[in-house]
């Protein structure tokens, strides 16, 4: 049962800590400290709200994003609504991960669920830049990158690297970050969607060797 620290910030990170291979978030670089923190705010106000059931927010987040590419598409203002559907759904994905934490919802289906609706998600914010004018290949290249940087993590934890094994650059809110003002950027210069994914190529690369180092290490 759900403790009576549980949606205090100092206990909900307890419990993350633990579900997470030891990891600290409140020791985490600024940008991820501080998306979660309001991850686990809007997710404290909901749990209240009586809203407990992770894999819901998880759908809500999915259908958002899957809305991303039609949406871009439109003239003259689709890529703003983009990116709010875009904002949507990575609060979506936060607090999905806090209701599992403070409500002890957290199970191992939902877990592989939220994985792939991540995957799906980014796949369709990929697709919108794609439309907007990025080269394919470029995009294909970012997108791989990516989600290689996922599945070294994922194939690393099996081989017994604690859950998390380092933070680096490359993760989700970074991600996010990179989508939603990549697209605000096309507002003003269609050039942007193909910068954009330039920046999220590099970041990808630079946060997958900072996973590699970390796996070299750990594992060893």
């Amino acid at each position: 049962m759900r403790g009576p620290d549980a949606l205090d910030w100092d206990g909900y990170c307890a419990r993350w800590s633990a579900a997470h291979g030891g990891y600290d978030p409140r020791t985490a670089p600024s940008l991820v400290r501080g998306w979660l923190r309001l991850g686990h705010t809007l997710g404290a106000a909901l749990l209240r709200a009586g809203v407990g059931s992770p894999n819901t927010v998880t759908s809500f987040g999915l259908l958002f994003s899957l809305g991303v590419p039609p949406v871009a598409a439109l003239a003259p203002l689709g890529a703003l609504w983009a990116a709010i559907l875009i904002l949507l759904a990575a609060f979506a994905d936060t607090i999905d991960g806090v209701l599992a934490v403070i409500a002890d919802r957290a199970t191992r289906l939902g877990q592989v669920y939220d994985s792939a609706a991540d995957r799906l998600s980014e796949a369709a914010w990929l697709v919108a830049f794609a439309l907007l004018g990025a080269p394919v290949w470029l995009t294909v290249a970012a997108g791989g990158t990516m989600w290689l940087h996922e599945y070294v993590r994922a194939r690393a934890t099996v081989a017994g690297l604690p859950d998390i094994g380092t933070v680096t650059i490359a993760e989700r809110p970074t991600r996010i970050l990179i989508a939603i003002f990549g697209l605000l950027a096309t507002l003003l210069d269609t050039r942007a969607a193909a910068v954009t994914m330039v920046m999220a190529l590099l970041v990808a690369l630079i946060g997958l060797g900072q996973l590699l180092r970390a796996v070299v290490k750990a594992l060893r």
